[in-house]
């Protein structure tokens, strides 16, 4: 089985396998796949008919996805997994990730275990453009205050905006650790730092969009995210100066009037962090979206 690293010039053939069917999960885009190279050896190989991704590192091998294309046949999920086995000294590492609830019971019927990740949250854009009604009464409020209390403007992300950007996040960091002092969290906070900057690196040739918002003058939040499909776009980073009283909610509204285009927004998991889930759940989500990891049974 011959593995071909991963480079950006492979985005168009990654796209006509991830577009081959409707995935409302963020994992199924070549943006979420291409911005993890600073942690993993990302390599990709066809098993059968199949776009096959395999994530590397120190810790061994897995397959990021399941098999994209074609439904794998029972031999071709064993050789995958026969594939991963020769990087893992131990076989429970080999696993299939974010495997989508439509494909779970294949999975489970060639006799998988099959265990739930995080899910996403994917919510109906025109809710987040228009706050209407007493559940988004907070956020509407913290709008309002927002508009009322500051000089601000805002306008469309661009690369000459990456410096500024790079800063406000690594101060808004710096604040979150100083708060926090959870080491797993901190390492978190490092590792979206290196991914932030590789996306910055491709940002025109990933096709990401976003907009920044300035209050007098300075850049104080930002947010951008990719095309998941026709009527999803997933929303991969929203930072904002967490002094400034409402800006986090108006950038998300702001945003979410930009995307007219869409149908749905897509803002990802909550990586586990409670008050994170509770934030995205203040949304009020139209759906959770559930991902699952296969490994052998037993």
């Amino acid at each position: 089985m011959k593995l071909n690293s991963l480079f950006l010039k492979d985005r168009g053939l990654f796209d006509r396998y991830l577009y081959s069917r409707r995935h409302e999960l963020s994992a199924f885009s070549f943006v979420n796949i291409y911005i993890w190279r600073p942690f993993y050896r990302i390599q990709w190989c066809f098993v059968e008919r199949t776009l096959c991704v395999f994530f590397r590192d120190r810790l061994g091998c897995f397959l990021y996805l399941p098999p994209l294309g074609t439904k794998p046949s029972p031999d071709a999920v064993r050789r995958i997994f026969r594939e991963m086995d020769k990087f893992n000294k131990n076989r429970d590492i080999s696993r299939i990730e974010n495997i989508p609830a439509e494909d779970l019971e294949y999975y489970r019927t060639l006799g998988y275990r099959c265990r739930e990740k995080d899910p996403d949250y994917l919510c109906a854009r025109q809710d987040l453009a228009e706050l209407k009604g007493n559940r988004f009464k907070p956020q509407r409020a913290s709008c309002n205050y927002f508009i009322k209390h500051f000089d601000y403007e805002w306008r469309k992300l661009t690369l000459a905006d990456r410096k500024d950007c790079l800063e406000l996040f690594d101060s808004w960091a710096a604040e979150r650790k100083g708060k926090c002092g959870d080491e797993v969290y901190r390492g978190m906070l490092q590792d979206s730092r290196s991914v932030l900057q590789r996306a910055f690196g491709s940002y025109k040739n990933l096709g990401l969009e976003g907009i920044v918002v300035k209050v007098s003058g300075e850049i104080k939040a930002f947010s951008f995210g990719c095309r998941l499909n026709k009527d999803t776009f997933c929303l991969l980073y929203e930072i904002t100066d967490i002094s400034i009283k409402g800006l986090a909610q108006f950038i998300f509204r702001q945003f979410s009037r930009a995307l007219e285009g869409y149908r749905y927004i897509n803002i990802m998991d909550d990586s586990g962090l409670e008050n994170l889930r509770k934030t995205k759940l203040s949304y009020h989500p139209q759906r959770l979206v559930s991902a699952y990891i296969a490994t052998r049974n037993g």
